[in-house]
């Protein structure tokens, strides 16, 4: 079984605004780091987003100020809320969790923004 899986991904026009989910109820949620990571065709994957266990996050330049990261620990959820899309945001999204010792990917939701 996939320990994360993402739902939410989708076709958005530019400007428009996405929230990926992924759920986390296979580990035991609390106690990772959770982040949101992205990869285009032809390109390396990259972090857009994470959020510690306290609630800490870290955003990619190219995202401040247009996405959120988020983390419900009652639901074991981590959301990726997405405004001002544009179409470089286009790419294969990825829920991540990691603890020493432990590294977990979800299958990846596609978000496509068209001009």
């Amino acid at each position: 079984q996939v320990p994360l899986v993402e739902s939410g991904g989708g076709l958005v026009q530019a400007g428009g605004s996405l929230t990926l989910s992924c759920d986390g109820s296979r580990i035991i949620f609390s106690i990772y780091t959770m982040g949101w990571y992205r990869q285009a065709p032809g390109k390396q994957r990259e972090l857009v987003a994470e959020i510690t266990t306290g609630g800490r996050t870290n955003l990619a330049d190219s995202v401040k100020g247009r996405f959120t990261i988020s983390r419900d620990n009652t639901k074991n959820t981590v959301s990726l809320r997405m405004n001002s899309l544009r179409p470089e945001d286009t790419a294969v999204y990825y829920c991540h969790g990691w603890r020493t010792g432990y590294d977990h990917w979800g299958q990846g939701t596609q978000v496509t923004v068209s001009s």
